[in-house]
């Protein structure tokens, strides 16, 4: 493929007609990668023999151990790229990098204009399969996204970027929406850099160690489905989400949210890694069997420090009884790790210092385009949830992040009412509070829609803090309560408890409005160049997210550096044109916070 190439044919070969592109077998969830060399016309020209060898090396490199590594399958060779197929997200993104990699002692021996780099875009999609080749809009999209890339860069959909662990498999930065040549509307595109070196990206916050805490952590990680459908693999989440939620309640462990370790499941990871990743000293993990009703789970409990498993069991139930609010499965699968964690953790102490569609699917994916805060993808989880509210009409957790949806959506200047939005927000707050009245994420998120309204400040703090008592180990209880304390509180405290959400969920996919939240409270304590640095990382994760845009203008302008701000003020602007000084403090006007962000905007010229 040369710089001006078209993408790869969709149609079949050999002028055969729709009829039989129609009759080739098509298969779901594939990802396509398409890498290309940068300039290889130029290169050729200039140096024909020595390119042609390099590029010889490179293909059986590719051939013979990079694809082979990351399971992922050579299409065809396309003269000076290659387009291959895979069936994980993951295992396409660690190829692409991989096969950037090859270069790099090369290009050590060559000068600047010599040297050899790949630009790479993978997309996820259906494809038709022939001998030799695939089909289908998908592969011509991964094409166009190689297209966008740098040199050394690789480029992905927003379906690899959901398939991926950030910081894991690589660091992704977010590109926005990118307009691609015959192709009828803007695709959401992020780069990826390699997690070791990450690139362009900004460097971690580092962030001031917890109190020093005595309780062991634990990690669950979702069940695997053995030799099941992929639609049975729910029982795994659900099995998960039941035993994370009894741990929880005890004081005698700290729990890492489900939404870091579902990364995990199914991944083979090294126990290592696991806790490198998520700072857990004891993984729960497993796997099940069905057999009509019955289920059947095999569990284990390890020491990930020792790479010692401290407990396995077998423990038997049915589809019906995990679906209970009390579930014995979950119950006796629960008890049982947990004296064995706590027996463990007492023996070890006595000798050694102490360490430390599925209905589902709609709701995490309601969950995830809600912090993407695009209009497109605010409006999709709106749909999501309203599906699993309609689904499941008597389970609290659905309706407390409906209410966090009204609240994103008038913080995102879309509500054309936001008093009467506020209120809703409250009202469907309290419905989750009656149908769950201890539910920790429903009392937290009733308790945030009153901290940004600014009325009813007492309530709405004790609020928070019962949310942080009913579960110690909610990071959304932590968050709100750090926010809260960030417009009404101590700036000291607001640190604290928002430093203590990012810490319990480490591998979040919502981690940019965490960070976001979390650099706020540094706002509001005048820790103005931590504020700066985590705004930025979190732009890296989402770029048009507009309360970070505000308070990273905010703190660049009190820090004197206008010119900064200004830059940060014009895609402020273009993301909210309408935007006015009124409007913004049109509710929590009071908050001092908010008032200096209020000045901030004003000094841009805002109206």
């Amino acid at each position: 493929m040369t710089d001006q190439a078209p993408p790869p044919n969709i149609g079949p070969p050999d002028g055969r007609g729709a009829q039989s592109l129609l009759s080739l077998p098509l298969e779901e969830n594939k990802v396509v990668l398409v890498v290309d060399l940068v300039e290889s016309v130029r290169l050729m020209a200039a140096h024909e023999a020595a390119v042609v060898d390099h590029w010889h090396r490179f293909m059986r490199h590719a051939r013979t151990v990079v694809l082979p590594q990351w399971r992922g399958r050579l299409v065809k060779s396309l003269g000076d790229g290659l387009l291959a197929e895979f069936n994980r997200a993951s295992d396409a993104v660690c190829a692409a990098l991989a096969l950037h990699r090859f270069f790099q002692p090369v290009n050590a021996d060559l000068p600047e204009p010599q040297r050899l780099y790949l630009r790479a875009g993978l997309n996820g999609t259906h494809l038709y399969v022939d001998v030799g080749d695939v089909y289908g809009h998908g592969v011509n999209l991964a094409a166009r996204l190689a297209s966008l890339g740098g040199p050394g860069e690789t480029v992905v959909t927003a379906n690899v970027c959901d398939g991926i662990i950030d910081g894991v498999d690589g660091v992704l930065e977010d590109m926005g929406e990118s307009y691609l040549k015959h192709w009828p509307e803007p695709v959401r595109t992020w780069r990826v850099w390699p997690a070791d070196s990450a690139g362009a990206a900004v460097p971690k916050v580092s962030l001031p160690p917890a109190q020093e805490d005595l309780r062991p952590t634990i990690a669950v990680i979702p069940l695997d489905c053995r030799g099941g459908q992929d639609e049975h693999q729910v029982i795994g989440e659900l099995i998960a989400d039941g035993v994370i939620a009894q741990l929880s309640r005890s004081r005698q462990m700290r729990v890492i949210s489900r939404l870091s370790t579902t990364a995990f499941r199914g991944r083979g990871a090294q126990l290592s890694e696991i806790q490198a990743h998520l700072g857990s000293g004891y993984v729960l993990s497993g796997n099940y069997s069905m057999a009509g009703d019955r289920l059947v789970v095999m569990a284990e409990l390890s020491d990930a420090r020792r790479s010692d498993v401290v407990w396995a069991d077998r423990v038997v139930g049915s589809i019906a009884d995990l679906l209970q609010a009390d579930s014995q499965l979950i119950r006796e699968l629960t008890d049982r790790a947990s004296e064995a964690l706590l027996d463990d953790t007492v023996q070890r102490a006595t000798v050694l210092p102490c360490p430390q569609l599925d209905s589902n699917a709609l709701l995490l994916g309601g969950i995830a385009l809600m912090h993407r805060s695009t209009a497109r993808d605010l409006d999709r989880s709106r749909e999501l949830l309203d599906a699993v509210t309609e689904r499941h009409r008597r389970v609290a957790t659905p309706w407390a992040w409906m209410a966090k949806w009204h609240i994103l959506n008038i913080i995102q200047g879309r509500s054309p009412d936001a008093p009467t939005e506020f209120r809703e927000a409250i009202q469907i707050a309290d419905r989750a509070l009656d149908l769950e009245p201890h539910s920790s994420l429903a009392l937290a998120i009733k308790g945030h829609v009153q901290c940004h309204l600014g009325t009813q400040l007492d309530e709405s703090r004790q609020l928070l803090l019962q949310a942080t008592e009913v579960n110690p180990n909610d990071h959304n209880a932590w968050l709100y309560a750090g926010f809260w304390s960030t417009m009404w509180g101590d700036p000291a405290d607001a640190v604290r408890e928002s430093e203590k959400a990012l810490e319990l969920s480490p591998l979040d996919p919502q981690r940019f409005f965490i960070e976001m939240l979390v650099a706020h409270s540094y706002f509001a304590g005048n820790q103005l160049d931590k504020a700066v640095a985590l705004c930025n990382q979190s732009l890296k994760r989402n770029r048009y997210y507009l309360a970070t845009l505000r308070v990273l203008m905010a703190s660049l302008h009190e820090l004197g550096r206008d010119e900064e701000a200004r830059t940060v003020f014009q895609s402020l602007h273009q993301l909210q044109p309408d935007m006015t000084i009124a409007r913004f403090l049109g509710y929590g006007s009071s908050c001092l916070a908010r008032q200096r962000v209020a000045s901030a905007m004003r000094a841009m010229g805002v109206p």
